[in-house]
């Protein structure tokens, strides 16, 4: 599979007087890589505008005055982390959240029908979408870095997030198909 899979590199013979000129992890953590290396301190302002509109919107959709004033803290606590600490360590946040996101899952997803097969059309192109960035995100991470790579990385983390963050809005819009009753059925 070129490499892709064994790792390759390690059946290369050792050299102790030669160093590797890139370093790749191994292929399940790639996409987590590549989101790590795509957080710089440029990209700290788009993260932080991202958050924040993300925020807002919880705030908007919630009517308790406590989740509102929650909302705002969280997004000044955010932007002065984010002037206060490097980019390096968010980046860190950012690989390590991306992938305790997964845990949350389903509690974030606040469709009335869980199987694909009822939901509305664009959920189906929203979930694709989502494949094509994590495949892009993956193959990123095994690359040398370069600026068009971490242009692109820092735009697929940005669907990465907001794929799950946006969660309990996208996947109640729409109108889903009725669940037949062969589905609902209670024997008792």
């Amino acid at each position: 599979m070129g490499g892709y899979f064994l790792e390759a590199n390690n059946f290369i013979p050792a050299n102790p007087f030669v160093t590797p000129t890139h370093i790749a992890p191994v292929w399940y953590f790639t996409p987590f890589y590549s989101m790590l290396r795509a957080t710089t301190s440029n990209f700290l302002l788009p993260l932080w505008i991202f958050l924040a509109v993300i925020l807002s919107m919880f705030a908007l959709k919630s009517k308790d005055v406590k989740v509102k004033g929650a909302c705002a803290a969280i997004a000044l606590v955010l932007a002065a982390g984010f002037y206060a600490f490097d980019a390096k360590f968010w980046g860190v946040v950012i690989m390590g959240g991306s992938v305790v996101i997964l845990f949350f899952l389903p509690w974030l997803d606040h469709s009335p029908v869980k199987s694909i097969r009822y939901r509305p059309q664009f959920h189906k192109y929203i979930y694709g979408t989502f494949i094509l960035t994590f495949v892009v995100l993956g193959y990123l991470g095994i690359e040398p870095p370069s600026p068009l790579y971490e242009k692109i990385s820092q735009i697929c983390t940005i669907y990465y997030l907001g794929f799950f963050l946006a969660m309990p809005f996208w996947s109640t819009l729409g109108t889903f198909k009725p669940v037949p009753t062969r589905v609902t059925f209670k024997s008792h």
